[in-house]
């Protein structure tokens, strides 16, 4: 199955407005067995952009598709030398109020799992166990010859080597981890291959065109047979790799809750969709389901 390419989803004038209203959250959480699905919108208040909200990537940047990435040199450099200076940014992320909620909602025993669209691994950063990230994680690379994964860290020293230097200042960052750049400042950089066979490498993570594992898409289908409910965080749902999981939960008579600000593709298949910031609404359901974040006692 692949993911769709689909950049953009126009809201219809009879979706349902959202809600400032928290008390839903509050009481499937309390119930337990949440299957949480997190999107770019969680990790907005940790400095990296999300894809569709205000102010969101795609009104200036589109990303690279796995059929560009693998279609020659030149799109490889470009996206090396945007990915690489874009890593001394991403890299440094750390989790926000939302990611340690959810990872306190974890230690609690409330949820039935965690599957995020997200590249950044500040779930797992924030203590959350057992993610799934659907799309891959950027601080792995991947060889599409011999399929050898290495840490990005290995690769960034490596880029290093070969682009002393390398230093040009980006218009902005973007959620999957590369830098807006010119055409001019990627001209003279110096793309690495693999170390052990010499092929191409890619970061492990599922570009726009590109599939998900079949193995990947099982594996979230059965957290969603095995939850009594799934709780959206911030994520449009554009894309219908996230959004499969919110039809089959609601195809099954599960409520399906989502926290984004903005309108959402899942919104009819949703009992409530709460319209605020995602750090101070889940830190305000933790204190009112009396959990702890970050070790400190819950008001």
């Amino acid at each position: 199955m692949r993911m769709r390419p689909t950049l953009s989803w126009t809201p219809s004038g009879d979706l349902p407005p959202g809600t400032t209203e928290l008390g839903p959250v509050v009481d499937v959480l309390a119930a337990g067995r949440v299957l949480v699905l997190s999107g770019a919108g969680l990790s907005t208040e940790s400095g990296i952009p999300d894809y569709r909200g205000e102010g969101g990537s795609l009104s200036r940047h589109t990303p690279m598709t796995y059929q560009d990435f693998v279609s020659g040199s030149g799109a490889r450099r470009r996206y090396w030398a945007r990915s690489h200076l874009g890593w001394r940014t991403f890299g440094r992320a750390r989790p926000n109020a939302g990611h340690r909620a959810v990872a306190a909602f974890g230690r609690h025993g409330m949820l039935a799992g965690v599957i995020t669209q997200n590249v950044d691994g500040l779930h797992q950063a924030a203590g959350s166990d057992g993610v799934v990230e659907l799309h891959g994680g950027l601080d792995r690379v991947v060889c599409l010859s011999c399929r050898a994964s290495t840490p990005r860290r290995e690769l960034a020293l490596r880029l290093e080597e070969a682009n002393p230097g390398f230093e040009p200042v980006a218009a902005a960052m973007n959620p999957d981890g590369d830098a807006d750049l010119t055409d001019g400042q990627v001209a003279d950089f110096r793309v690495v291959p693999c170390a052990r066979c010499g092929g191409v490498l890619k970061p492990d993570v599922v570009f726009f065109g590109e599939a998900v594992p079949p193995s990947r898409v099982e594996q979230c289908r059965a957290l969603v047979d095995g939850a009594d409910a799934v709780l959206v965080l911030g994520s449009s749902l554009t894309v219908m790799s996230g959004l499969r999981f919110v039809r089959q939960a609601a195809g099954a008579g599960k409520p399906v809750l989502i926290v984004n600000r903005d309108a959402t593709r899942g919104d009819p298949h949703a009992v409530t969709r709460v319209a605020l910031p995602l750090g101070a609404a889940l830190t305000a359901v933790a204190g009112r389901l009396g959990v702890a974040v970050d070790g400190e006692e819950a008001g």
